[in-house]
């Protein structure tokens, strides 16, 4: 397990779940899928509307990445979670097109699903490379 790292990220919103925010294994990094929660005070409300959710998503993503020193451009997979796949998708995909080069996009698998924890409507998980 020595090549195997487990990062709990002081600056990411605090999990919702028992797991880590960072897993490092090789030369990878696999960040845990964030909501839209308020990684300064748990006890605020999720954002309301599929931009507010999207933007605090990507962020709550930035703050787990740096924590382990990585940022988007290393992202080489993302996989999103849509509660409202049909009214969300356009719009979710504007926003989280807008946190990378155009010509370096990482590979990415979205789906629709019947719930996420907390009543979120979007969850976005990710693997970077080190």
């Amino acid at each position: 397990m020595s090549d195997i790292i487990f990062h709990l990220i002081k600056d990411a919103p605090k999990p919702v779940a028992p797991y880590s925010h960072v897993v490092e294994a090789g030369d990878f990094l696999f960040v845990t899928g964030q909501l839209a929660t308020d990684p300064d005070d748990d006890s605020l409300p999720i954002p309301d509307g599929i931009e507010a959710q999207t933007h605090k998503v990507m962020d709550n993503l930035r703050r787990a990445l740096a924590g382990v020193g990585s940022d988007f451009s290393r992202v080489v997979f993302a996989r999103v979670f849509l509660t409202q796949f049909d009214r969300d998708y356009a719009a979710m995909n504007e926003i989280y097109r807008s946190y990378f080069k155009p010509d370096a996009l990482p590979g990415r698998t979205t789906v629709g699903v019947t719930g996420l924890a907390r009543g979120g409507i979007i969850e976005i998980d990710m693997i970077a490379k080190r």
